[in-house]
């Protein structure tokens, strides 16, 4: 059965803490793909990042 694991961090070492984690936790599961997306937005003066991954995988 495939399922999706989404994350959204506001910095991407926080966003790679996760998904490592998520990765070493999943024990011998089959990673489909990996998809990663960077979006930004302004806010008044304020830039805004967000960082995303989604990881498809075989449970």
């Amino acid at each position: 059965m495939h399922k999706v694991k989404i994350f959204d961090e506001s910095h991407e070492s926080d966003l790679e803490i996760k998904v490592n984690s998520f990765l070493n936790s999943i024990n011998g599961k089959e990673i489909v793909d990996i998809k990663y997306e960077v979006s930004i937005a302004i806010f008044s003066d304020e830039q805004i990042y967000c960082f995303s991954a989604m990881i498809i995988y075989i449970d």
